[in-house]
């Protein structure tokens, strides 16, 4: 009884991954439940994946071309500005792209990959 007791008052490392392990196969279960109870909607998931990546894809390949068309053209600083722009609203994109990716090829490790997109939507560097 004593040794119980005292076994309670402390949180051994061993204690701590075994929770941890649990923690995780847990997470991956709700995962692959949520992917089964949710099966109906692929294609839905992927018409928005496929047309949030065209987009996305679409903007960096056009500020390319239009970075490119400045070298030739007569007024070279306005397509470069108007490059520069789309080119930004295709880096705001970032973070969707990293979502999209992480969802189809990568699902075990969506925690750390969620945070570093949803910090470059808040703006922030990750």
């Amino acid at each position: 009884m004593i040794r119980d007791a005292g076994d309670a008052l402390f949180y051994t490392d061993e204690e701590k991954a075994a929770d941890a392990a649990t923690e995780r196969s847990e997470a991956r279960k709700m995962i692959i439940d949520w992917m089964a109870n949710t099966s109906g909607q692929n294609l839905a998931r992927r018409l928005l994946a496929v047309m949030i990546t065209f987009v996305w894809l679409f903007m960096y390949v056009f500020s390319m071309v239009m970075n490119l068309v400045a070298v030739w053209a007569s007024q070279p600083e306005q397509w470069r500005v108007s490059a520069t722009v789309i080119g930004g609203y295709a880096e705001q994109m970032n973070g969707a792209m990293m979502l999209i990716l992480a969802f189809y090829f990568s699902a075990p490790y969506m925690g750390a990959i969620v945070e570093k997109a949803m910090g470059k939507f808040g703006g922030k560097a990750g």
